[in-house]
C-alpha cells in the first residue's frame, strides 16, 4: 500500500518539531509544507515552501497537521474540512469554543477524521500512569492536582495561558480520571504587561466527585510539570518532563497505641520509581493519527475532547471574572 501523503501548515517552534517526525515514521510521506511567514528553521528541506492552506491542499494530500498561530485554527481547518482532509490541529483546537464547535461540525459532517494535538496525553509517565490506574493499583481516585510552569514563550501572542498551557492538564486530569470536568473555581493574573493573562489557578470538581486543582503560570523561572493523583492505596506523581512515574503507598503498619489508632488514617510506606520503557510523546502522537486515517486505531485525542479543554478554559475565565465564583460545564 502506499504512504500517506501528509502536508504541514506552519513551521515555526512546533512546526519543525512536526515536520521531523513525519519524516521518521513509517507509512507517511511529508509532501507539502506551509508557512506564509517562511522557514525561519530551515525544515522544508527540498519541499518549496508554500503560502496557502489552498496550495497545500492542490498537492494531493491525505492529511494535514496544522501549527498555525491559534487565531488562525478555525480558517484552516474549515478549509481543510471542505476538501475532505483529514487533520491534526495542534492544541488548542481554535481560539474560541464557538469556533471549535465550527470545526467539530465541519469534520463531524464529512465523516473524516480529527484530532487535536495533546500532547501529555502520549507522555509515557502519564501513559503509565494510566494504565496501572486502569489495573487498579491505586484503587479509588480521590484527588488530582497538576503544576505547569515556566518562564513565558516569546513565540505565543495570540491567547493566554489557559488555553495554550491549561488545556493541556484540563485534558489530561480528565483523562486520567475518566471523568469530564463538572464545575470550576479560578482566579488569574496578569504580571507581565500583556494583554492575557499569565497566571492561573483552578480548582474544580469531576463528574465523579474527583477533586482537582490546576496550577499554570509563565512567569516561574522553575520549570515544572507535574501531575500527582491521590487515591485510596497511595499517591503516584508523574514528572512529564523528564517522564518519570513515581508511587508513594499507603503503609500498613499496625498501630497499637489506642488514643491513636481510633483516627482513620494512612501511614507512609514503600517508595517506588518505575522503569518502564519510553518513547518521544509526539512521534506516539503522530502514529496514533496516522493509525486513525488508515483505520487501524482510534487512540487520538477527538475534536469533541479538545472543544471540551477549550469549555474549561473558557469556564475558567469566567470565574475568574466573577471573583471565583464557581462555573458549572
Amino acid at each position: 500500500m502506499a504512504n500517506l501523503r501528509a502536508g504541514l501548515i506552519g513551521l515555526g517552534a512546533m512546526g519543525r518539531h512536526h515536520a521531523r517526525v513525519l519524516r521518521e515514521i513509517d507509512g507517511v510521506d511529508l509532501v507539502a509544507v506551509a508557512d506564509p511567514s517562511g522557514d525561519k528553521f530551515n525544515v522544508a528541506g527540498d519541499l518549496p515552501v508554500l503560502s496557502s492552506v489552498e496550495e497545500v491542499i492542490a498537492a494531493g494530500v491525505d492529511y494535514v497537521v496544522v501549527c498555525a498561530p491559534t487565531h488562525l485554527h478555525e480558517e484552516i481547518a474549515l478549509a481543510l474540512a471542505d476538501a475532505g482532509v483529514n487533520t491534526l490541529i495542534e492544541k488548542p483546537i481554535a481560539a474560541s469554543s464557538d469556533e471549535g464547535e465550527r470545526v467539530v461540525a465541519a469534520f463531524a459532517s464529512r465523516g473524516l477524521v480529527g484530532a487535536v494535538g495533546h500532547i501529555e496525553r502520549y507522555n509515557p509517565a502519564l501513559q503509565e500512569m494510566r494504565r496501572r490506574i486502569e489495573a487498579g493499583e491505586l484503587g479509588e481516585v480521590y484527588q488530582v492536582v497538576t503544576r505547569r510552569q515556566g518562564p513565558f514563550p516569546g513565540r505565543i501572542a495570540d491567547v493566554g495561558v489557559a488555553k495554550d498551557l491549561g488545556v493541556h492538564d484540563f485534558d489530561s486530569t480528565a483523562w486520567i480520571a475518566q471523568s469530564p470536568y463538572k464545575s470550576v473555581s479560578a482566579q488569574t493574573a496578569h504580571r507581565s504587561g500583556r494583554e492575557h493573562e499569565d497566571m492561573l489557578l483552578v480548582t474544580g470538581k469531576l463528574n465523579d466527585g474527583v477533586i482537582v486543582h490546576n496550577t499554570v503560570n509563565w512567569l516561574s523561572p522553575l520549570k515544572e510539570r507535574l501531575t500527582t493523583v491521590l487515591g485510596e492505596k497511595g499517591t503516584f506523581v508523574a514528572d512529564t518532563g523528564t517522564g518519570d512515574l513515581a508511587f508513594y503507598e499507603n503503609g500498613s503498619i499496625r498501630i497499637d497505641w489506642d488514643a491513636v489508632s481510633q483516627f482513620r488514617g494512612v501511614t507512609e510506606g514503600n517508595v517506588i520509581r518505575y522503569a518502564f520503557p519510553k518513547k518521544e510523546p509526539l512521534r506516539l502522537e503522530h502514529e496514533a493519527f496516522r493509525d486513525a486515517v488508515l483505520g487501524t486505531g482510534n487512540n487520538i485525542v477527538t475534536l469533541e475532547e479538545g472543544l471540551a479543554n477549550v469549555l474549561v478554559a473558557e469556564a475558567a475565565l469566567q470565574s475568574a471574572g466573577s471573583g471565583g465564583l464557581s462555573v458549572e460545564l
